[in-house]
């Protein structure tokens, strides 16, 4: 039976989680200080040690340094409102997940039932990280680079965890990617992981699609609708282009996050969820606040842990090692044994790639088709910004349709803009949900 220490010098609420992590199969020993829980580690080693981060004689933060290594227990802190920062300080660190007062006794059972599988995953974590400095990947990420390195570091170090995460980075960098990569990694594996693109759904619509709604709420609404957080239970929830939620929705979010619950249009009833949510923005988030588009007590309650993507260019000869997993994946599906040529894979590296690992990706599809056994630079039809391109232009037939040349000229324009549809937006000046209403009218998501 596995062992559990709890360190507080609030004997009631030590005595009351005492009990509590007692009913969840562990055996428990009790100790007030740093002192009494130095001893009781004495006597018998926990697997699980939860510890209040203030102590008479210190901080819990000591313990979870003393016991460090491959033996050490499943950290746990506990910690006022005040002290979360310092919380999500210990979580980089190594500790396993923390809990604030006053402790909710249902998110305690939650993480110790989690806990069971924690040292697996260490392990698998530990072997993936050592495969993929021999082999450029980690889980369905590639890349080799001292960049993409650090961020398989930070992955592997809050996966195990159930701190939210904000990622940023530019448009095509693979951020829906990496948060996928985190819920494998995690204890939630097993349960869906489900993305939203808030940018992409209509602000009369979110809402329902979010939280859900009620038979006959609303015009239309004529059955139960069960929302993203509900359908997303005990697994990830995934929150892309947050920054283009509507700001009074964004209320009703950060409600969902404090009390775990979620309350369908037209209905009264509180559900409880489970969720771990993701979320991404291609702006910088302190932006996003002063500009108005997030508000700043959401931002706090997202980014408890933030994970920053470098676009493509920075990435070295990451961009030769992603041509060749794209082609090789063409030549799998097909049947086929085309390869670059060295002069097509030096172009690859030089070119800026404003669209990222997604403009790489459709260049290398384009690349596939036109070309024959080998892919040389006339194979390349690699886009660049508009800026780029002072004599680009977009031949409109007399007699052609509004509709048609609209659609012509946002196609034209997002390619010209390397598939970054924020920067083709500004672009045409209208709005993302506009263009992403249009794409999808035009089946280019």
């Amino acid at each position: 039976m596995p062992h559990a220490l709890i360190v507080d010098d609030d004997l009631s609420f030590l005595l009351g989680l005492a009990e509590v992590v007692g009913r969840e199969g562990f055996t428990t020993a009790t100790a007030s200080s740093l002192a009494q829980a130095r001893t009781e580690i004495g006597k018998q080693a926990p697997d699980v040690l939860l510890t209040d981060l203030q102590l008479p004689d210190g901080s819990g933060l000591d313990l979870l340094q003393e016991n460090a290594g491959t033996t050490a227990p499943e950290v746990i802190l506990i910690t006022g409102h005040a002290s979360v920062e310092t919380a999500v300080d210990a979580l980089k660190r190594g500790a396993a997940d923390y809990l604030t007062k006053p402790v909710d006794f249902a998110r305690v059972k939650t993480v110790l039932t989690n806990l069971n599988r924690t040292r697996e995953l260490k392990e698998e974590i530990g072997s993936l990280r050592t495969e993929l400095r021999k082999l450029g990947r980690f889980g369905p990420l590639i890349g080799a680079s001292l960049t993409m390195q650090k961020v398989y570091d930070l992955i592997a170090r809050v996966a195990k965890t159930e701190a939210t995460i904000t990622i940023m980075g530019e448009t095509g960098t693979g951020k829906e990617l990496v948060a996928q990569t985190i819920h494998e990694q995690s204890r939630r594996h097993k349960e869906p992981f489900l993305p939203i693109n808030c940018g992409a759904v209509s602000p009369n619509l979110i809402e329902s699609e979010l939280f859900g709604h009620e038979r006959g709420s609303f015009t239309g609404a004529d059955r139960v609708h069960r929302g993203y957080f509900e359908r997303a239970n005990r697994g990830t929830l995934f929150l892309d282009e947050i920054t283009e939620m509507p700001i009074e929705l964004q209320v009703k979010l950060l409600r969902v996050l404090e009390t775990n619950t979620v309350t369908r249009i037209g209905g009264s009833e509180l559900i409880r969820v489970d969720v771990r949510v993701i979320s991404a923005t291609n702006r910088r988030a302190e932006e996003a606040v002063a500009q108005g588009k997030l508000r700043e007590d959401l931002l706090y309650r997202l980014n408890v842990f933030p994970i920053e993507l470098p676009p493509l260019r920075d990435r070295g000869d990451d961009i030769e090692l992603l041509a060749e997993h794209f082609l090789n994946l063409l030549n799998k599906g097909e049947g086929t044994s085309k390869r670059w040529s060295p002069s097509s894979l030096e172009r690859l590296r030089q070119h800026n790639w404003p669209g990222n690992v997604r403009e790489l990706r459709n260049v290398v599809q384009r690349a596939y088709i036109l070309a024959e056994d080998e892919i040389g630079p006339e194979s390349l039809p690699l886009a660049r910004s508009l800026d780029d391109k002072p004599n680009a232009s977009l031949s409109v037939k007399v007699g052609m349709s509004i509709a048609e040349a609209e659609r012509r000229l946002i196609l034209a324009t997002l390619e010209g803009c390397g598939g970054d549809k924020k920067q083709a937006a500004e672009t045409l000046k209208i709005s993302l949900k506009t263009l992403y209403n249009r794409l999808n009218e035009y089946k280019a998501v």
